[in-house]
């Protein structure tokens, strides 16, 4: 589909996709615009291909569950893993309350071991999708692998956090 045709199709929808949008997010409106903006991005930019297979609109709708299930994954992993841990030792913010800064060492402590007990490939990919909302394939490009071969490293890597974390991913 041509890109004027793929802007005619999104406006059409737009009322409905922001809708589901919306019913995605647990009726988040922040998180509902920037899940809908990514999933236009997607079409427009070619990384969501309309194949014919079914109905736009059905397809479109899958795009946005699809970014939306990303969107709520990324954010608890950025809960989890405090971006200066996955980067490695900096600096972090220190609170002014004692026991906030103390348990907050103590996590970064934890995470920063775990985090070093996953073989570097698995660390950057983790890295490079939820810190810097690459796909998996994107991620791949970067590190010079295969999808494939990303693929199993992702996989092996949040599955190994977990592990490390006591399978309930809790610190």
């Amino acid at each position: 589909m041509h890109r004027p045709d793929l802007e005619a199709e999104l406006e059409r929808h737009h009322r409905a996709a922001y809708g589901w949008a919306l019913s995605c997010c647990g009726w988040d409106r922040a998180q509902a615009d920037d899940v809908l903006q990514t999933s236009y991005l997607k079409v427009l930019e070619g990384r969501a291909t309309f194949g014919g297979r079914s109905a736009f609109r059905t397809w479109l709708f899958g795009v946005i569950r699809r970014t939306a299930l990303e969107y709520r994954r990324r954010s608890a992993i950025r809960r989890l893993l405090p971006l200066q841990v996955v980067r490695g030792p900096m600096e972090l913010h220190v609170s002014t309350d004692p026991a906030a800064a103390l348990e907050q060492r103590e996590t970064t402590r934890r995470l920063t071991a775990v985090l070093a007990r996953l073989p570097g490939r698995q660390r950057e990919l983790l890295h490079l999708v939820f810190y810097e909302n690459m796909s998996i394939s994107q991620a791949a490009e970067v590190l010079g692998v295969g999808v494939g071969t990303a693929r199993t490293h992702y996989e092996r890597g949040k599955r190994r956090l977990r592990e490390l974390l006591g399978g309930r991913g809790e610190l």
